[in-house]
């Protein structure tokens, strides 16, 4: 028996000591995969101890037992008490789900009910789009010969400031605002403009939206995350690690935070603006998720010199078009357009003309209206079908937090979930690759799936919430 343990554990150390790098656990998850895909280790095959692995790899117990953790919850591995770990002969080894991405069917070609992200239905936009482009095909063309110009773009850019009109920015005028490809673009845009160094910092909520962390990898930042409560970011957490680590700029969502749809009141707001303007970094908010009305200030109205807006349309009209909008302090104002004038010169004119024309018109007023009243209706029947398990939502909001009942992990439950046709995101996708990740996902409010599919799906998910696995996990 001796024997056979010495060749796993040899098996497994020269798939490890074959893999390209990056953080051990998933390097050890990797090669475990690849033992049990080429039948290296085959079903039933028992691994060796976490402790006894971890010595012979030269890394912690702990990251050992994260790996296994991985593929248990992949669900080729199984854990026995009292016995060990072992291969558990599942048909194909699959994917972790922290690179899932949305499907349109299962495995069997089943259709898939995808819950991944929130989807808008069609209440006027499509029509409302295409007159719009006729409109600005009738218009005198010469200036598609030019390069767009911050001149050219004032019509659009004022056009933004009336459509932020009720929200609190404080004092805003045109030549604060930048347009850009989408949210993502414009979180892009200011951290270019704010953060400097070979090695800025950048700090962020400990579970967050990806592309804030996604931002700040292709500059190079290193990534602080900020403990939270159930009013959002802690602010005597926070002040001490912007002090330790020098920190550039905040990127936080206090209006609807993604994905746990907390909701930071304004006291909360004031306390994280004064951390801000004690230690120096500026605050990047995107407000790119709530579909009603703003409750409190935002961070550009608490602090003037250092508080920085993003949103887009992509929540209330369409994502396709890819319409987003950065907005500076005003003395940064001049910083951030050169950005997008050397990045990539700035929107292309049609579709900036585009912005000015759906954003003028009394239409997308009454759209955006029909879309967040037909969001709270799928959020009340996700209510009414999950309610009585762990759920944060708002009638606001195109997403829920479900906290998993004992017995699920995230993972695991979006695999089963997987199978059922239903696909949802675990909380692995919003927490930092190496930081601590609840038993929780979140649910998109996906109103281009009829009513009787979407209720039949959250029926499934249900299901499987009232049932949980019955084997005990590493």
């Amino acid at each position: 028996m001796g024997v056979e343990k010495n060749i796993v554990t040899d098996t497994i150390s020269g798939l490890f000591e074959a893999q390209s790098g990056g953080p051990k656990y998933r390097a050890l998850s990797a090669a475990l995969r690849q033992g049990i895909a080429s039948k290296q280790l085959g079903n039933g095959t028992q691994l060796p101890p976490v402790r006894d692995l971890a010595w012979r790899l030269g890394m912690t117990p702990g990251t050992v037992a994260r790996a296994y953790t991985m593929l248990t919850d992949e669900g080729l591995l199984v854990a026995e008490v009292g016995r060990g770990t072992f291969v558990s002969g599942a048909p194909e080894p699959r994917p972790p789900l922290y690179i899932s991405l949305p499907q349109e069917a299962t495995p069997e070609g089943a259709e898939m009910v995808s819950l991944f992200t929130a989807r808008l239905p069609d209440l006027g936009q499509l029509a409302l789009i295409r007159e719009g482009f006729q409109r600005i095909a009738s218009q005198d063309g010469r200036e598609l010969l030019d390069y767009p110009s911050a001149l050219s773009f004032a019509p659009a850019r004022q056009a933004v400031v009336d459509w932020l009109a009720g929200v609190p920015l404080g004092g805003l005028h045109h030549e604060d605002v930048v347009l850009s490809h989408g949210a993502q673009s414009g979180i892009s845009l200011v951290m270019q403009a704010v953060l400097r160094g070979r090695r800025p910092v950048v700090l962020v909520e400990e579970l967050a939206y990806p592309g804030f962390r996604r931002a700040a990898e292709l500059m190079r930042a290193e990534i602080v995350s900020v403990p939270m409560d159930e009013h959002g970011i802690v602010p005597s957490a926070l002040a001490d690690l912007a002090r330790r680590h020098e920190a550039q700029l905040l990127c936080t969502s206090p209006e609807l935070h993604n994905p746990t749809v907390t909701i930071t009141p304004q006291e909360r707001r004031r306390e994280i603006a004064a951390v801000a303007r004690s230690c120096g970094f500026d605050i990047l908010e995107d407000d790119s998720t709530f579909l009603g009305e703003s409750r409190a200030e935002s961070y550009r109205a608490l602090l003037p010199e250092q508080g920085w807006y993003v949103s887009s349309i992509s929540k209330t009209l369409t994502p396709a078009l890819r319409i987003g909008f950065a907005v500076a302090p005003q003395r940064s104002r001049t910083a951030l357009r050169r950005v997008a004038e050397n990045g990539f010169f700035g929107l292309a004119r049609p579709l900036a003309d585009l912005t000015r024309d759906l954003l003028t018109r009394e239409e997308t007023r009454e759209i955006v209206r029909s879309v967040r009243n037909r969001n709270a209706v799928y959020v009340r029947s996700t209510v009414n079908a999950l309610g009585g398990f762990d759920l944060s939502w708002h009638e606001d909001s195109p997403f829920v937090w479900l906290q998993l009942p004992a017995g699920w992990r995230a993972a695991a439950f979006c695999l089963a979930a997987e199978q059922q046709g239903v696909q949802v995101r675990p909380a692995e996708d919003f927490a930092p690759r190496n930081g601590f990740a609840p038993h929780a996902v979140r649910i998109g409010m996906n109103a281009q799936v009829a009513m009787a599919d979407f209720e039949a799906a959250l029926a499934r998910l249900r299901q499987l919430l009232d049932n949980p696995p019955e084997q005990i996990l590493v």
